[in-house]
């Protein structure tokens, strides 16, 4: 396995250099034939990455511990799930499996775009090789996985505890395929540039894989946040931790070239600014890679320190370069056939929106690199934690809620002061009376009032959007509203497909607000006692061992009694991993869709059974999973293929 996977980078590597290079001679001499190769290269690329990739896997699942990696991140105790997921869980699998997926995608656009000419599609190749390369370079040169032991072990060290558990072989694939899906787009935006075709072909061309990395980008930071709060033990889900804002700032930014592409499409505007929203999406990915991988910053997330952090260093660099040289050379070219007709209208409540979103995204940037500079110059570590971002982040989530409000309802153009009144005149009326009902019922909270009010705004536009369809297809079709519904939905899909998807962002500031009222409390028990927090009652009933070849588990006993009724058995506990000497905290959770009560065993008194318990009552946070839930299929829908697109296709 080492020989075969080690040979099969240098092919893929091979390969990648050679489409590469296919793919500009393709271009330069507007050869079709030489272009037709530079694909077949790409394709023999992802084959010989696909190759390497099971040779680790394989390894993993026999338990080859000469190999070094597999010897590092893994065990013969350990689950066949987590020994899949291990390919990834340290540095030097990590970026193989990114140099795979970035092979997976560029075959498919080599696939879907077979029959596109060679004018664009070449230096979006050539792009792409680029992009590959690198990665393969960087595992063969820098961070071989396939590196050969001294001797052959008995048995492996074992993967880091905290990653043993099942969102951590979910998140970080999803992560990937949002960071490197955004490569794809880029790859498009440059080859529009390089090509001097900068009409709205390469848009719609680079439309669906923008879609694509962004609702895997998202559902990868909802699924870190997910493996935080169960794993990590603080009550939380996020912590503005810089591996965390790594992924989050280039997600910020898709959203919003996502938005403004919809105004190049429809208006023939803001050419040059969604230009520079794709570039500064993938440069943020790029970023995001170079920090958690350098050894910069401090966090549970990132890798250990190596030197391939100089080599992403000098990618970075090199990308900001090409991409502002490629912008100065066709400023000319990018200049928009339109300009915007009036502040009151759905164009400038896109661009606001644009705006503000890469103005959240700076704010984190700023927020995750200051600290790094500061200890540079002065040489003392320091860390801005939650209160600094939620001073920027909180207003500006909120100014984003109310556009997405907006938006929908205000017309394209231009709109009038009067014209306005109507339009927004129930969604106000909902807004206020359910900030009125709120106040009544001694919800004071100033944010959480914002938000619930905002929540309501913006659904009650959606709606009103919804009901206007419906209403306009029973009156033209005679159709009832269920049949009416899902006509209307199938026609315009893209359209309501992305209501669908605000209505998940709603219900995720609903979670969000419900940490305004979060509660925390701690005591100490002895075997029998009970504990009273708000309508609980928690009685400890002692500890329970279990010893397996290589944890040791000691856990809490705690029966969960809501207004005298039994409603749950909890069993926070401790977790020993003799292997890698590591102690993990394992939370009990009592969920619900109103509160989660997030029970921590602290430390224990084993001659006395003493227990110390710690305890966060966190209203609302199903709502975020939910509304996540909600987003990523309204993100799906979009995608969908409808009649219309099929019979263009």
């Amino acid at each position: 396995m080492i020989e075969l996977g080690y040979y099969s980078m240098c092919a893929a590597l091979g390969c990648g250099a050679l489409a590469m290079v296919l793919a500009v001679l393709a271009y330069r001499g507007r050869r079709e034939d030489l272009h037709d190769s530079a694909r077949h290269a790409v394709w023999g690329t992802a084959f010989f990455t696909s190759l390497a990739c099971a040779g680790i896997v394989y390894a993993f699942v026999v338990g080859d511990y000469q190999m070094e990696y597999v010897w590092g991140n893994s065990d013969r105790d350990m689950p066949l799930f987590f020994k899949l997921g291990a390919l990834w869980g340290g540095q030097s699998g990590s970026l193989l499996f990114w140099g795979w997926l970035v092979s997976m995608y560029s075959a498919l656009v080599a696939l879907r775009h077979r029959r596109d000419g060679v004018t664009l599609m070449g230096p979006v190749l050539a792009t792409l090789m680029v992009v590959q390369v690198f990665f393969l370079a960087i595992v063969i040169f820098g961070s071989d996985p396939f590196r050969r032991a001294d001797f052959i072990p008995p048995d492996g060290v074992g993967l880091n505890p905290l990653l043993q558990h099942p969102a951590m072989v979910i998140h970080p694939p999803c992560l990937y395929l949002g960071m490197i899906g955004f490569t794809v787009p880029f790859a498009f935006a440059v080859g529009a540039l390089i090509s001097g075709q900068l009409d709205n072909a390469w848009l719609k061309k680079a439309r669906m894989w923008a879609i694509v990395g962004w609702i895997f980008l998202g559902a990868g930071n909802v699924l870190g946040g997910w493996w935080a709060y169960l794993e990590l033990g603080w009550g939380g889900y996020w912590a503005w931790d810089p591996v965390e804002n790594a992924s989050f700032m280039p997600w910020l930014a898709g959203t919003a070239y996502i938005h403004s592409a919809m105004i190049q499409e429809r208006k023939q505007m803001l050419k040059i600014w969604n230009m520079v929203l794709i570039l500064t999406t993938f440069i943020l990915t790029i970023f995001g890679t170079f920090i958690t991988r350098s050894g910069l910053i401090s966090s549970v997330h990132s890798f250990a320190q190596s030197n391939i952090g100089y080599y992403f260093g000098a990618f970075l660099i090199l990308t900001i370069v090409v991409s502002a040289g490629l912008l100065i050379w066709r400023r000319n070219d990018l200049k928009s056939e339109n300009h915007l007709d009036s502040y009151l209208s759905r164009e400038s409540a896109f661009l606001f929106g644009n705006l503000i979103l890469l103005g959240g995204a700076f704010a984190v940037l700023y927020g995750t690199v200051h600290p790094m500079f500061a200890e540079m110059v002065t040489g003392k570590r320091i860390s801005l934690g939650p209160p600094f971002f939620n001073q920027f982040m909180i207003p500006i989530g909120l100014g984003i809620l109310l556009l997405m409000g907006i938006g929908p309802l205000i017309p394209w153009r231009r709109a009038s002061w009067s014209a306005l009144g109507r339009i927004f005149s129930v969604p106000v009326g909902l807004m206020v009376g359910a900030v009125l009902v709120l106040l009544a019922f001694g919800v004071v909270h100033s944010y959480a009032l914002v938000t619930f009010g905002l929540c309501v705004f913006v659904t009650g536009t959606v709606l009103i959007e919804f009901w206007r369809g419906i209403r306009a297809r029973m009156s033209a079709h005679g159709e009832n509203p269920v049949l009416a519904f899902f006509r209307l939905f199938g026609k315009g899909q893209r359209r309501y497909g992305g209501y669908i998807v605000h209505i998940g962002v709603v219900i995720i500031f609903i979670g969000f607000a419900g940490a305004a009222f979060t509660q925390e409390a701690e005591t100490t028990l002895a075997r029998g006692e009970t504990w009273s927090f708000r309508n609980y009652d928690l009685t400890y009933r002692g500890l329970h061992y279990e010893r397996t070849p290589s944890v040791e588990k000691v856990a809490a006993d705690v029966l969960l009694r809501e207004n005298d009724v039994d409603v749950a058995v909890m069993m926070p506990r401790k977790d020993w991993y003799m292997k890698n000497k590591q102690l993990a905290s394992e939370v009990a959770i009592h969920a619900t869709v109103g509160s989660d009560l997030y029970l921590i065993l602290a430390t224990i008194d084993e001659e006395t059974e003493r227990a110390s318990l710690k305890l966060y009552w966190n209203p609302l946070v199903s709502w975020y999973w939910i509304g996540a839930i909600v987003m990523v299929l309204g993100g799906v829908l979009v995608l969908l293929p409808t009649r219309r697109r099929k019979v263009a296709a």
